[in-house]
């Protein structure tokens, strides 16, 4: 199983981005897909997740309201729209197989799951 994440950039604070995430290997209605993101020297943590099978969708506090988890299974890929981003949306995002709520345990990436390689979105006020 594989994920590419793409869609990250540079972009003014109340600006939009939308993240991709393609998967290869595993059909996307069979699986949720998290997304994650992480600043440099702070831990991993879950921000949005889209159940396999209902499209259920959940989203930590802090980005409720903003950001909009989806996929397309035709396309087998998931997307994060981001919208009235902040400064402190600013980090790499990584999309995943697997949902996990809070903070993401550094061992977590490689015992559970298959991760993208993550794409950088840098907010600036």
């Amino acid at each position: 199983v594989q994920l590419q994440a793409s869609g990250g950039g540079l972009v003014q604070s109340g600006g939009s981005l939308r993240l991709s995430c393609v998967v290869s290997g595993l059909n996307l209605n069979e699986a949720a897909i998290g997304w994650f993101r992480q600043v440099p020297g702070k831990e991993r943590e879950g921000v949005a997740c889209i159940s396999g099978s209902e499209g259920e969708r959940y989203y930590a506090d802090s980005v409720k309201g903003r950001f909009t988890a989806s996929r397309d299974n035709a396309k087998n890929a998931a997307y994060l729209q981001m919208n009235n981003l902040k400064p402190e949306d600013t980090a790499v995002y990584y999309c995943a197989t697997v949902c996990i709520y809070g903070t993401v345990a550094p061992s977590t990436p490689a015992k559970f799951g298959s991760w993208g390689q993550g794409t950088l979105v840098t907010v600036s006020s």
